[in-house]
């Protein structure tokens, strides 16, 4: 994940199909895990909870910086995807981080059977 903070965007043009966003290997060619969370009602909160939701799931994925590669929220679904580099135990911290700091984050695409046939 670079060192940018997450913007909110109010882009009104379709947005890109995540298979198309996302990416499946690391810069060696290694294979990615990713997972997928639901906020409910996100989109439908005031614009300054929104802002605070974004940023603290900014804060939580920046601990994981170095694993982290591709974070990306779609305020319509109010779905949080996040791609991250291959190591044991990452996907709950990851996770677990996301959800100190987001409590209503929901997990609802578990990806662990990828990490333990790596």
């Amino acid at each position: 994940m670079s060192t940018t903070e997450l913007k909110l965007s109010t882009d009104l043009s379709p947005a890109e199909p995540l298979w198309k966003l996302a990416p499946t290997r690391d810069e060696d060619g290694k294979p990615l895990s990713d997972f997928l969370m639901i906020i409910p009602k996100l989109k439908h909160k005031p614009e300054h909870v929104i802002k605070q939701t974004l940023a603290e799931i900014d804060c939580a994925l920046r601990q994981f910086s170095n694993f982290v590669v591709f974070a990306n929220i779609d305020m319509k679904l109010n779905t949080l995807w996040v791609s991250f580099k291959n190591k044991p135990g990452m996907y709950i911290d990851i996770v677990a981080a996301v959800k100190l700091r987001v409590p209503e984050a929901l997990i609802i695409g578990d990806m662990g059977s990828r990490l333990s046939n790596k």
